[in-house]
């Protein structure tokens, strides 16, 4: 089941970033903002928030705080989320394309069959982070190996091991 839930992500992505049409959008209210895009909100605080769904699209996130947050589907497409705090975040089935994670906290993370093709882990803290069933490029999970260490606190699941480290 997972495995079909992951192809489906994956064609979804794929046919999303290839088509050539707008997608329709929709209001929010000012308490529920789902999407946020183009924004530049460095240093932002979404410590413990429910962020489920939402999209952050070009979104300049330096320094931004998601510690302990709900991140579970959320988009990053071509984000910056250098030295940003993701401790704690459940980010299963999200999807984080061409985003840039350098030298970002994900301790205790969970990325639980997230797709995070083309984006940038160089210098993230992953002790006891989980990418069981994760999408990552090859050349990603070599940079993560480097100093991946730990198990996740809530999940149980080594991160070595999670990433198919050597």
């Amino acid at each position: 089941m997972r495995v079909l839930q992951s192809l489906f992500v994956f064609f979804t992505t794929l046919f999303l970033l290839t088509s050539h049409f707008s997608l329709p959008a929709f209001a929010a209210s000012s308490s529920l903002i789902r999407a946020y895009d183009d924004v530049q909100v460095t240093g932002k605080d979404f410590a413990g928030q429910s962020l489920i769904r939402a999209e952050f699209g070009n979104a300049e996130l330096t320094n931004a705080n998601f510690s302990g947050a709900n991140l579970r589907g959320a988009v990053f497409n071509g984000a910056n989320l250098t030295h940003a705090n993701l401790q704690n975040v459940d980010f299963s089935d999200g999807i984080a394309y061409i985003t840039n994670f350098s030298d970002a906290d994900l301790s205790g993370a969970i990325f639980d069959s997230a797709m995070l093709l083309k984006s940038d882990f160089k210098g993230a803290t992953v002790t006891g982070t989980d990418f069981s069933n994760a999408t990552l490029d090859k050349v990603q999970i070599l940079e993560l190996c480097k100093t991946a260490s730990g198990v996740n606190p809530k999940t149980g699941v080594d991160t070595r091991d999670s990433l198919g480290c050597p």
